[in-house]
């Protein structure tokens, strides 16, 4: 989508959602030429232009050209999306907490996915500007009340999005709440590093430092298993995507959707955790979280209906996600890191997304 240079630092129009809003699209660049913009409705990320290895940008983030078509989705989850208040599944639609049982409308068969609607990716956030330092930002801000898809305690969210001179964007999380609750934020973006619209990414290269995952069962619930990978699951090497889509496929699992094992407690400070390459572009894209599990996502849904800017059709594997946070239904799984957030705790989470090329990486 392009911007005149002249709104690049401010806001520009994004269109209206259905009951007349106005949404506005936001811009961060750097010296280097990489460009983030996301926009107030949905506090979604619309767009990341990065140089391939020759210097050529091109937008590596799915997504649309106005609120409106994000709105048309009709809550779907993906596409940018800051996903709350918990991201991932809920075995039965229910937890206990404290004694107390919550129940919820469950969306993903018998399952609560992504905290069911309306989702954050439909609320409008406050939108703060900001330069910090030689570093690009904006403070994006939600309270989320008490009842609030059916959670209990009003929750206070700041998410800030920073575009730093080394080509990371960074997105941090900071959370209160007035009443004990479970939070498990992420964002859900899709990447495809040849560009989005540039069809299937089943030629990325992909290595996760990782030696476990969660087990699923076929509706992507966790058993409560934690296994070591093997097979299309062990990522520890560099491997191509499409070979471990394809066995997975043959297998009747459609693709990776998959919770990797990170580490066994939130880390204090951002690990390397993932690195995928785009072979021809040379587009590297490598992601370092604090979490302590990850969500491995092909895109498995997408049939060619949707299409973005490119206009061209988001086919099936058309992106990857690589989705940071805690592991899936961990509120009826104690015995995993917790995702209980209680009055006077602060919850704090940081993930970055680093672009790079192997040019970039010989010279540094």
């Amino acid at each position: 989508m392009a911007i005149a240079p002249a709104a690049q630092a401010g806001r520009v129009s994004f269109g209206r959602t259905k009951d007349g809003h106005a949404a506005h699209l936001y811009t961060l660049t750097n010296k280097n030429g990489l460009v983030v913009r996301f926009t107030d409705y949905g506090g979604l990320i619309t767009e990341i232009d990065t140089p391939d290895r020759l210097g050529k940008s091109a937008n590596v983030a799915l997504g649309f050209r106005s609120a409106g078509e994000y709105e048309a989705l009709n809550g779907g989850y993906g596409f940018g999306s800051p996903i709350g208040r918990f991201a991932n599944r809920i075995g039965n639609a229910r937890f206990t907490l404290d004694g107390k049982t919550y129940s919820f409308t469950p969306n993903a068969g018998p399952h609560l996915l992504h905290g069911g609607p309306p989702g954050y990716n439909m609320r409008f956030w406050r939108v703060s500007m900001k330069r910090l330092g030689i570093n690009h930002g904006a403070v994006l801000s939600l309270t989320s009340p008490d009842g609030d898809q059916g959670f209990p305690g009003t929750l206070r969210v700041r998410m800030t999005y920073t575009l730093t001179e080394n080509n990371e964007l960074r997105i941090d999380y900071r959370a209160t709440t007035t009443k004990p609750t479970v939070l498990n934020l992420t964002n859900h973006s899709y990447f495809n590093l040849a560009g989005e619209g540039a069809g299937d990414v089943g030629g990325h290269i992909i290595q996760i430092n990782a030696r476990s995952i969660a087990e699923t069962d076929g509706l992507a619930l966790p058993t409560g298993r934690i296994v070591e990978v093997a097979g299309p699951f062990d990522l520890r090497s560099p491997r191509v995507m499409r070979d471990g889509i394809d066995t997975l496929r043959a297998a009747g699992r459609g693709g990776y959707d998959t919770p990797y094992v990170l580490a066994d407690a939130p880390r204090p400070t951002p690990a390397f955790v993932a690195r995928v390459t785009e072979p021809t572009s040379g587009r590297m894209m490598e992601v370092y979280t604090t979490e302590p599990s990850m969500q491995v996502f092909t895109a498995n849904h997408l049939n060619g209906k949707d299409s973005g800017p490119s206009g061209r059709p988001y086919v099936r594997y058309g992106g990857f996600a690589l989705e940071t946070q805690h592991l899936p239904d961990s509120p009826n799984h104690p015995e995993w890191p917790t995702t209980v957030l209680r009055p006077g705790q602060v919850f704090r989470s940081t993930t970055i997304y680093k672009f790079v090329t192997p040019v970039d990486r010989l010279h540094n």
